[in-house]
This record gives C-alpha cells, structure tokens and sequence, in this order.
C-alpha cells in the first residue's frame, strides 16, 4: 500500500483518509484497494465506508469499538485503519464493472450541447463521438443519491459550470463540469453543462442496490436516437 495519505478525525465518529488531492487512475486504485481492504475486515463498529476522488471516510461506532478493542482513544481508529492500509497491498480491489448507459443527445434534451459546439468552434456531432469514445471511471457518487463522478472527459469537452444554474435539471440528464461528467438521478437544481439524457433510473430507494453505479465502475454511453429514449423511457 502507498504510504503517501494521512488519516484525520472528522467530527467525534468518523476520520477521513486522503491521499495526494487529484484526479487520477493510480490515486483512485489506491483509495478502492483501502475500501476493498476496510470492507473485507467486517467489523461491526465500522458502520459507512465512503469513497472519494482522493479520500475515503470511515463511519465508525466507537462504543462497539471500546468494546472490542478493550479500549478507546482517539487514535485507535486510525491505528487501525493504518495496519490494515499496510496490509491491503494483498486484497484483491474487486472485479470492476463496465456499465453500457444509452444517453440521447438530442437538442429537445441537451440544452448546452449547441452553445458547447458553438463555443469551442466544433460541430455538435464531434462532442457527441468525443464524449462516447471514452470509457470513464465512477469516481464517486454524491451530491444527490446515486450521482457518479467520472472522468475524464477529452481536453476538448472540459467545460466550466454555468455561471448561473438552472433550478430544475431533468432527472437522467447527462451534463459536464471541468474535466467530469455525470449523470444527475433526480429532477434538481443543477449547474452542469446538460449534453444529454438517459433513459435509465439512476437511483431506486426500494432497490437492493439503491444506486446504479458505484464506486470503481466503468462507464461507456451509448448514443440512441430520440425515439429509442422515448421507447426506452416507457419500457425500462
């Protein structure tokens, strides 16, 4: 395991890992093979496990953890995450999954995608092949339930927020901010450059998973046309 991280308490029940602070494929391997670590443990005071770009929280209840550890201090978490981060060199980080999401780029459903293209003086038929080119990494989920961070999008695609959000982002839409995209599960304010919208739920409260991508998922869009996503719509 890479030694280059520090463990931080946040708040009285929880600390947060954090490796070096940027977005990129060997940080994030490192981050799932602390997760992967952490998990297979199955302590029953380590409650929440989150990963991040960079970092990763540990939930933890510290009764249940004074009682099996004989003891509690403010550091007893930490060495203990710390002996299993040495450790998890040899844990195996999970197969990861590859996702094949449809997204329609349809102008009724990509609001920023002309004003993108008009911007960075290539067609919209350009973004829409550099944008599922790619295969991108779910680097987190957040924000909203279910929301996946990915990245990175091609140096062409990077596109700053909206200077002013919208107050209502249709709920599947497919939208860039910096070098990420995303895909937003709920209708919400948002202020991501919408270039799309899929026809798939996001988020399902009542599910067993309750969220379609995790952490560690790959992730390749799949254009379909605008009378795809309406029948898809009504039978997915």
């Amino acid at each position: 395991m890479h030694s280059n991280y520090r463990i931080s308490p946040l708040g009285d029940r929880a600390v947060i890992i954090e490796w070096e602070q940027q977005i990129g494929g060997e940080i994030h391997r490192q981050v799932m093979q602390a997760f992967h670590g952490l998990r297979q443990l199955r302590k029953s005071y380590i409650l929440d496990i989150i990963p991040a770009y960079a970092s990763l929280t540990v939930v933890y209840d510290a009764v249940l953890l004074y009682r099996e550890q004989h003891g509690y201090t403010v550091e007893t978490i930490s060495n203990l995450i710390t002996a299993t981060l040495n450790n998890a060199s040899a844990v195996a980080p999970g197969p990861s999954r590859l996702l094949e999401i449809p997204v329609c780029y349809h102008p009724s459903l990509a609001p920023d995608l002309p004003v993108m293209a008009e911007r960075k003086n290539i067609p919209p038929e350009q973004i829409i092949a550099l944008h599922t080119a790619q295969t991108y990494t779910v680097y987190m989920l957040g924000f909203l339930p279910g929301f996946p961070y990915m990245g990175k999008v091609h140096d062409q695609l990077v596109t700053p927020r909206l200077k002013h959000p919208r107050v209502k982002v249709p709920a599947g839409s497919v939208g860039i901010a910096g070098a990420q995209t995303g895909i937003y599960p709920q209708e919400s304010p948002g202020g991501w450059n919408i270039i799309g919208r899929t026809p798939l739920q996001l988020f399902d409260a009542a599910a067993e998973n309750p969220c379609y991508c995790g952490p560690g998922d790959q992730v390749k869009f799949i254009p379909v046309s605008l009378a795809d996503f309406r029948e898809m719509t009504h039978t997915i």
